[in-house]
């Protein structure tokens, strides 16, 4: 890939674990802590893109509360675990690639940032806790513009910020819906595909799709 001048990464399900908080929990949780975990976490996709629609924003840490409230009265958990599970949640854990290939990437000199539903505090908070701070240039989050992925005014913020061209990003997300949003608005958006999904008909095709980003550094 030619003429690259950012590489920007979603965050939850790109970077950070999403299922890691509830994984956490599963000796409590039982059984059904994965399919609990993916419930939660489809519920506050829907929450980010039923709000943009009708306008009623809320930042990203409320709809992950209100989609919490609804998934553990769906799966019967314990309400003395929501706190526990919030707390985790604050401090996903990465996936076991993201750090070494972060140091890769920095080593050669790209621009690296994160662009996220994720409010500013809740991201910080996120690179922070697993020492990851040192890779990125900047920590993008919709709440600059008030709505949610997949809206262009999100995909915007980093080409006014670094005043590139669109095809001069790379764009990964483990999202289908996100790799076609950024795809759509002109990113060269690359699908990582951690769990042999099935990609969405959006109108974009991505033309990488990677197992882990690990494997970026092989077409980068």
């Amino acid at each position: 890939m030619k003429n690259i001048k950012a590489i920007i990464f979603d965050a939850y399900g790109t970077l950070f674990d999403v299922n890691s908080a509830a994984e956490k929990c599963k000796e409590k949780i039982g059984d059904k802590w994965e399919d609990f975990a993916n419930y939660w976490r489809i519920t506050q996709l829907e929450y980010t893109w039923l709000r943009s629609i009708m306008n009623r924003h809320k930042d990203f840490w409320q709809i992950t509360e209100d989609s919490l409230n609804k998934s553990m009265k769906k799966f019967e958990i314990d309400q003395n675990m929501r706190s526990e599970l919030l707390d985790l949640y604050k401090i996903l854990s990465t996936y076991p690639e993201v750090k070494k290939t972060l140091e890769e990437l920095k080593s050669k000199n790209f621009k690296l940032a994160i662009l996220s539903n994720g409010t500013p505090k809740l991201l910080d908070e996120l690179v922070k806790s697993n020492d990851l701070q040192e890779f990125f240039d900047d920590i993008f989050s919709i709440e600059t513009v008030g709505i949610y992925k997949p809206s262009a005014k999100v995909y915007d913020i980093p080409i006014k910020k670094y005043n590139i061209f669109k095809n001069e990003v790379v764009f990964l997300s483990s999202n289908t819906w996100d790799v076609s949003g950024g795809g759509n608005f002109g990113y060269k958006s690359i699908w990582v595909n951690r769990n042999n999904n099935i990609f969405d008909n959006l109108d974009y095709s991505p033309e990488y799709e990677l197992k882990n980003l690990k494997n970026l550094l092989d077409i980068i």
